[in-house]
């Protein structure tokens, strides 16, 4: 995302008694409107609430989740999430700014959330496998539990990457996305551009298996593992660190080295045909 900043004019009216009703003016940019019902997309929408709530609460009683939201503006002044709703607050809600650098005004956490570490829930396996393929630490196991993998992302202060909504409302995520595509070569694009990646593209140092690094290895040494024609017509071997898986430049990395051309491409020239 780029732009400008929307600030709201300021608001300096008291909340209302309590018990009495108050009404909130919201308006949602950028692509966290992909969360909210076709009606309440780009436009200023009213909310009515006769309890005490936090913006997060609010923000994400509309569908939102809170990981995806980088910058809240309430009557022209930048808040967190704890941030009580009173009654004529105008409140706008953005999602991280790629192009923009919004540190002065950022209060929701301490640093922005672009960090290309990432964990993935069970349903996105292949987008694993593409983002380790291209560099990037990417935690992923298909018997992850929620909390588990909640916990990990808190933890570790890892990005999760998911298509559960409500994993993302859980509270100790601070970092999260919502991933919309469904193919996993749309995802990786989507990914990428959503983080802003292309330039932190670093192939083939990690095992697209577990995870870990990658270092050169001597034939000799993996030399009993290789199959008769790897042993006869390769010369050159990497390793895991991690789980020992043995790589080397058969007619697999050439496919992985098309992939990544691939993604570079789209990187320099605009989507190409990821087929």
């Amino acid at each position: 995302m780029s732009g400008k900043v929307h600030n709201d004019p300021g608001n300096d009216n008291p909340p209302m008694p309590p018990g009495e009703v108050s009404v909130a003016r919201f308006r949602f940019y950028e692509e966290l409107n992909d969360f909210l019902p076709a009606q309440r997309r780009k436009t200023d929408f009213t909310h009515t609430f006769s309890r005490r709530a936090s913006v997060k609460d609010m923000i994400e009683s509309f569908g939102v989740p809170h990981t995806e939201v980088e910058l809240i503006i309430v009557n022209g002044r930048s808040v967190d999430f704890s941030h009580i709703v009173a009654d004529r607050d105008r409140i706008s809600v953005y999602p991280m700014f790629e192009s923009l650098d919004i540190r002065p005004l950022l209060r929701l956490r301490p640093e922005p959330l672009r960090r290309p570490a990432f964990v993935l829930d069970s349903q996105l396996g292949r987008l694993a496998r593409y983002l380790r393929l291209l560099g990037f630490d990417s935690l992923y196991r298909n018997d992850y539990s929620d909390a588990g993998i909640a916990r990990i992302s808190s933890e570790q202060q890892r990005t999760l990457l998911t298509r559960d909504r409500r994993l993302l409302q859980r509270s100790i995520i601070t970092r999260g996305y919502f991933v919309r595509a469904t193919k996993p070569l749309e995802q990786v694009g989507e990914v990428m551009k959503r983080f802003d990646l292309y330039n932190d593209i670093n192939p083939l140092k990690r095992c697209i298996r577990c995870n870990g690094m990658l270092a050169d290895v001597d034939k000799q040494t993996v030399f009993d593992r290789l199959e008769p024609k790897t042993k006869r017509y390769y010369e050159t071997f990497r390793i895991c660190n991690d789980c020992g898986q043995v790589y080397w430049e058969g007619s697999h990395f050439r496919k992985m080295l098309r992939l990544i051309d691939n993604f570079i491409t789209k990187r320099d020239h605009g989507d190409p045909d990821l087929t």
